[in-house]
């Protein structure tokens, strides 16, 4: 490069985007990306070289939100260093604590609240502009032209891989007891099928191979409007996208789960598409029905248990995965009991346990007979101990079984060794070869089965 181009390369901004919590917030910061990288500033991971910073935030567990007060204040450093900095928190975190946050940290620039995800870049502008000093936007009611109809043009942060996140609907309508996301996330409301549709087709003529259709209840889709086709019928549509191989959803309310979903699975199956995995991950939280009513869960489990049974009659090589909750307010030991009575009569694929949290604004917070942390975290411990024992008794019986594996890439591990995933989401683990790439759909023969991982051998 000649002096004289030197001197008239425009240097390069550089951004930085940390992302807590769930899928949606993952999807959610792709949003964000977006429109940074259209205002000229480039994805980095490296802090320092940031002219922005962006925490994208979650507030479902308190012990996501001590993560990220203790980040934010990790960055007050570089803030004393660079005072041009820009720093921001956008996600539920945003939306629940609001000027609170900016009252508290000197250090941030912005608050953005999750029915403003569409405003980064003006606020943004604003900030370079010195128009303002400090700006907090978290409203109430979504913009919902703006969240029904925009679509990713990149998806920065998603580069190099072969799976990436749809979103279909976004809110919470069910008021779990516990749960704070119906207030930080607002009421359901579902995206037009065409759009989805769209950007599902796009995705995959950039090279994505799966799609994971994200919701906080996805079977409310399209319930909020009139004549709007339901979840079933959007199952059934994107699994004629020829773009795409794979198709997951997650997450699945079990009360609103229903065969005509699942008899949707075993058509892809029989039809030969087989875009439609299946892998149910149907979050019980808790196997007593004392429990789940104090939850407002809106199911017993003997309704949870005959769900899973038509499930597995139907679509015999299924997996089904679920969410647990030990320590909520009220669980006795026998109520406790119960759950894992209930766990080893399921026998899930994988059990996703919690701690209960209280979550400030939640009924649940105020309920009599909190538990005790050490009853919580001793609970935890015996819980995860008699999953892992069956995780592992199922996955033996996958041993010299060969299996549809979609390569993921190299092992974060092992660079000597490739990851991919089953149709049943399992991961799977093979020595590289270089005549296998990321994207491909390649048969492997089960070598070994441990509680986590399989590890196989490419036929």
């Amino acid at each position: 490069m000649s002096q004289s181009e030197q001197t008239t390369q425009k240097p390069q901004h550089y951004f930085s985007v940390l992302t807590y919590g769930c899928q949606m917030n993952e999807n959610d910061s792709e949003k964000y990306a977006d429109q940074l990288n259209k205002l000229g500033y480039f994805l980095t991971e490296d802090f320092k070289k940031a002219s922005i910073i962006l925490l994208n935030t979650c507030c479902i567990r308190e012990s996501a939100e001590k993560k990220i007060h203790g980040k934010i204040g990790e960055l007050k450093h570089l803030k004393r260093e660079n005072p041009n900095l820009i720093i921001g928190i956008a996600g539920c975190m945003a939306q629940k604590d609001q000027d609170a946050l900016l009252k508290k940290y000197s250090q941030l620039d912005f608050i953005l609240g999750t029915n403003n995800i569409y405003d980064l870049d003006k606020v943004i502008t604003n900030l370079i502009e010195k128009k303002k000093k400090k700006i907090l936007l978290a409203q109430d009611e979504p913009n919902k032209e703006a969240e029904e109809t925009k679509t990713l043009s990149h998806h920065h942060l998603n580069e190099g891989k072969v799976s990436t996140f749809v979103p279909i609907m976004y809110g919470c309508n069910n008021f779990c007891t516990y749960c704070i996301v119906p207030y930080v996330r607002g009421r359901e409301r579902s995206r037009p099928i065409a759009e989805i549709l769209k950007e599902t087709e796009a995705l995959g003529e950039k090279g994505y191979k799966e799609i994971t259709l994200l919701g906080q209840n996805v079977n409310s889709y399209g319930k909020d409007k009139k004549d709007q086709p339901d979840f079933a019928d959007l199952l059934k549509s994107v699994d004629n996208i020829k773009t795409i191989k794979r198709v997951r959803y997650m997450t699945s309310h079990p009360r609103d789960m229903n065969s005509k979903v699942i008899d949707t699975i075993v058509e892809s199956i029989i039809s030969g598409n087989k875009k439609l995995c299946e892998n149910f991950h149907i979050p019980i939280q808790s196997g007593s029905n004392y429990i789940l009513k104090k939850m407002n869960r809106g199911y017993t489990k003997e309704y949870y248990q005959e769900l899973v049974q038509e499930i597995r009659t139907k679509v015999p090589d299924c997996s089904i995965t679920t969410d647990l909750i030990v320590g909520f307010p009220g669980e006795t030991e026998e109520l406790f009991e119960e759950t894992l009575e209930f766990m080893k009569k399921i026998r899930f694929d994988t059990a996703y346990t919690f701690i209960y949290s209280k979550r400030s604004n939640t009924p649940a917070a105020s309920f009599d007979n909190q538990v005790p942390l050490i009853d919580k975290k001793r609970r935890l411990k015996i819980l995860t101990d008699i999953q892992n024992e069956i995780s592992l008794d199922i996955n033996k019986k996958l041993e010299n079984k060969v299996l549809e594996v979609l390569i993921e890439g190299e092992s974060k591990n092992n660079s000597s060794t490739y990851t991919g995933r089953t149709r049943t989401n399992k991961i799977v683990l093979f020595e590289r070869d270089e005549k296998y790439k990321p994207g491909q759909l390649i048969d492997v023969k089960i070598t070994a089965a441990q509680t986590w991982v399989l590890k196989g051998q490419p036929i």
